[in-house]
Parts: structure tokens; C-alpha cells; sequence
């Protein structure tokens, strides 16, 4: 069976015995989780959420950029949220290459050099999670929030404050 017949399958289970449709729009606990796209991470199971909780924002690396503060713009003052929570992690697959070696490698297998992206990769976990609180912070558009940092270890199943 294919991937995509096994997550339809799950998908059809699930609709079965779905029973909350009645949510409300804006997350219960209003606030944001921003983490990276690793499929190690939970953010439900990590913070203990449950649906409708909260808004889950990922991208490679938890990287506030300005497609992320867009949708942080949008869930401050169309969803009332008033915190957000940016949850690096250890061993993160965006420590260790550059633009460059991305885009050799790029280059080598599709033939396009991809020279008009920043892929923003990192050489620090910890100082990536400060520079994306600071740029909540310092965002114009994100008045009255709150935002801290973590790092989550994949090891451990533990989160540790940075910010």
C-alpha cells in the first residue's frame, strides 16, 4: 500500500469519529508555537496541547523570517493571540550547510543554481532561536506580544529556555 493510501485510510478512520467540528476559530489558549518542520517534534505532545489550543507555525529551522511574522501578524490581530513560544531544536538539519553547499548541490543535480534563495541555514541552535525572538520583538506590527525561546532535545524529550 502507498503512503498516500495509507494516510487516506487513516484520514477516513479519523473523520469517522471526529466529533469536533464546533471549535471556534481563534486558539483557546491564545498563544503560538513556531517550530521547525522535523518530524521528531510534537508540538501537541511536547506542550501538551490539544486541539484548538493553539496556533503551530513551522518551517525549516523555526526561523522567524517574513513569511513567518506574516502569519504571526495575522494570528496576533485576526485570532487574538498574545504569546509565542519558538521551540528550536537539537540536532537540527539546518546546522551545518550554507548557501553555497546547497546550491552546488543544487546546481549538480537539477542543473539550476538557485542563486536567488536564501535557504537560511545556521551555525548555532541557540543564537538562530534569539534571533528569531528578536525579531518578534522588534516587529512594529506585534505590539502587546510576548515571545520566548527554546530548545527542544530530541534525545530527551526536553525543552530548555534561551530567551
Amino acid at each position: 500500500m502507498s503512503i498516500r493510501d495509507e494516510l487516506l485510510r487513516a484520514n477516513r478512520e479519523y473523520a469517522e469519529g471526529f466529533d469536533r467540528g464546533d471549535l471556534p476559530m481563534p486558539p483557546a489558549r491564545r498563544f503560538v508555537v513556531v517550530t521547525c518542520m522535523d518530524a521528531r517534534i510534537d508540538p501537541t505532545k511536547i506542550l501538551g496541547l490539544d486541539l484548538g489550543d493553539a496556533h503551530v507555525l513551522r518551517n525549516a529551522g523555526a526561523i522567524v523570517n517574513d513569511d513567518m511574522l506574516r502569519s504571526l501578524v495575522i494570528s496576533r490581530w485576526m485570532q487574538d493571540t498574545e504569546e509565542v513560544f519558538v521551540i528550536g531544536h537539537t540536532g537540527c538539519g539546518m546546522v551545518g550547510f550554507t548557501n553555497e553547499s546547497l546550491r552546488e548541490r543544487l546546481a549538480e543535480e537539477t542543473g539550476v543554481a538557485a542563486s536567488d534563495i536564501d535557504f537560511e541555514a545556521f551555525p548555532d541552535i541557540e543564537e538562530s532561536v534569539r534571533a528569531s525572538v528578536a525579531q518578534i520583538a522588534e516587529s512594529p506590527y506585534l505590539q502587546g506580544v510576548t515571545a520566548s525561546g527554546w530548545v527542544y532535545d530530541v534525545t530527551s524529550g526536553e525543552l530548555r529556555e534561551v530567551v
